[in-house]
């Protein structure tokens, strides 16, 4: 067997993992559109939760009690 010949041959056997591996990391279906379904979701979901909260925090009690407790920490002497 020829210096080249051998070298090939072992070239082909250090590339055949690397195939497999590669392989295997491909996805066995399509999931187009996945990812951006998601994050669509958690978006919607994330801006809901925003809007809820913000409606508590201007409520006229939170915001009573907010103020009271900025306004005690204010006056707190040093």
């Amino acid at each position: 067997m020829t210096k080249s010949a051998k070298r090939g041959r072992m070239l082909r056997r250090l590339g055949a993992p690397r195939r497999r591996a590669r392989r295997s990391l491909t996805p066995l279906g399509s999931d187009a559109g996945m990812v951006t379904s998601e994050y669509a979701m958690g978006l919607i979901a994330a801006v809901g939760f925003a809007g809820l909260l913000y409606k508590v925090v201007t409520s006229g009690r939170v915001k009573a009690a907010l103020q009271g407790l900025v306004e005690r920490a204010l006056d707190v002497p040093f």
